[in-house]
């Protein structure tokens, strides 16, 4: 694993741009439940201290909530949507935690990413409820702002052999399909073969509850 990042700034204020300001707190039933198998899982794999860019950060609770229990961590949560930036912000105001940053706005099909430089990265249920093209560009952002040896942990459900894990999840693949024929729970080994283009390799996959997986990835020296 790498050691810190190069500085990479002081937290954002409110005032700063990219900085997003509090907003609406919302939840998601599902981070309140996934949030303490996944620190598990972060507490093992990620570096003792530097930067973490959580992309895709969803309602904020997973930042709040990992901030807090790794407070060694700089957590610098990001999204696209703005409410979804509100609500980050407005979690992270309330968590009081010295090492949450305020949330950033990163859409991953934008290169090059307002971040420059992380020591892991943090990303849970975005490969499978976005265009494989968004998949395609987390991963080469991964790869870019990853240095030697840096962590990139992708949660959510997947395809292993070219099979569901559960019939569950062929279910959840086909209501995925249904609302946007471009999402789907897509196969381990395509997200591996396409990290490994990008210089990161699969290190271990981890089951976790609900038939979900977390595959934690390296960034690997270019040969």
């Amino acid at each position: 694993m790498s050691g810190p990042s190069r500085p990479a700034g002081p937290p954002a204020s409110p005032g700063e741009p990219g900085a997003a300001a509090p907003g609406v707190k919302l939840s998601a039933p599902a981070a309140l439940r996934n949030r303490g198998p996944i620190l598990n899982v972060l507490s093992r794999v990620l570096p003792p201290r530097g930067l973490v860019l959580e992309v895709a950060s969803g309602t904020g609770e997973h930042a709040a909530h990992f901030a807090a229990a790794l407070p060694d961590l700089a957590w610098q949560p990001s999204e696209v949507d703005p409410q979804l930036l509100g609500s980050i912000a407005a979690y992270a105001a309330e968590s009081g935690a010295p090492s949450l940053r305020l949330p950033i706005h990163l859409d991953v099909t934008a290169h090059p990413w307002p971040v420059q430089r992380a020591d892991a990265l943090f990303c849970a249920n975005l490969v499978h409820i976005a265009p494989w093209a968004v998949c395609a560009a987390l991963l080469r952002g991964a790869g870019a702002v990853l240095g030697a040896g840096g962590v990139c942990v992708l949660y959510g459900p997947y395809r292993v052999g070219g099979r569901h894990t559960a019939e569950s999840n062929a279910a959840f693949d086909l209501a995925l399909q249904a609302q946007d024929s471009r999402w789907g729970v897509r196969d381990l080994e395509a997200v591996a073969a396409l990290a490994a283009s990008h210089g990161l390799a699969l290190a271990e996959t981890v089951d976790m509850p609900a038939n979900n997986l977390c595959a934690v990835l390296h960034r690997v020296e270019p040969s």
